[in-house]
């Protein structure tokens, strides 16, 4: 029974496949199902931080973590895959009354109003091209660019993609409005 059991470990350890690890850009559909997308160059800690800005009467203030080997789970297409990525958490408070307009502060997962990494843009210095699932019945989703300018610095560009609505495609639509800066070059501080 011992040379059977060992035989067996033996044959696990041959056929053991490794994780295999690729550069972050890399893209999802051509690597196998559980492939690391890796920050080999170390491209996304120098993003984390408290940033803050101000715009049009807000006071933006940005989270920004790195979590590394996230799964990023596609389901339906049945795509798998880990990735290091940087989460955005953001709250907006409107600088004369002190409401907070909206935040995402407690959100876990992708769900309402999540921001993500999705990778680096080598053409833009490296900029960090990032997600935003949207608000209430996905209003406002498009991509968010974020460029570092100096150690304290970054630069934000939003680009939302619209979308048309109705009480069929959106229920009881109250309250869509999206308060995350629509503009290019707004400049975060970092705390």
């Amino acid at each position: 029974m011992k040379t059977i059991f060992t035989l067996f470990a033996l044959l696990s350890l041959i056929t053991y496949k490794a994780q295999q690890i690729y550069p972050l850009n890399t893209y999802y559909e051509d690597v196998p199902n559980y492939s690391y997308m890796k920050d080999l160059n170390n491209d996304l800690p120098p993003y984390e931080g408290t940033y803050k800005a101000t715009f049009e009467g807000n006071e933006i203030t940005l989270f920004i973590t790195k979590e590394d080997k996230m799964l990023i789970d596609y389901g339906a297409d049945d795509r798998k895959y880990y990735q290091d990525v940087l989460h955005v958490k953001y709250t907006i408070k409107n600088i004369s009354t002190g409401n907070v307009l909206e935040d995402n502060l407690n959100s876990n997962s992708l769900s309402e109003r999540e921001i993500i990494s999705m990778g680096t843009n080598p053409k833009e210095n490296n900029s960090i091209d990032l997600g935003f699932v949207g608000g209430r019945c996905f209003i406002g989703w498009g991509r968010i660019t974020l460029l570092k300018i100096n150690d304290t610095q970054v630069k934000w560009a939003y680009y939302p993609n619209s979308l048309i609505l109705s009480d069929s495609t959106c229920p009881n639509s109250s309250n869509l409005k999206i308060y995350l800066p629509d503009t290019r070059n707004l400049i975060f501080t970092k705390e």
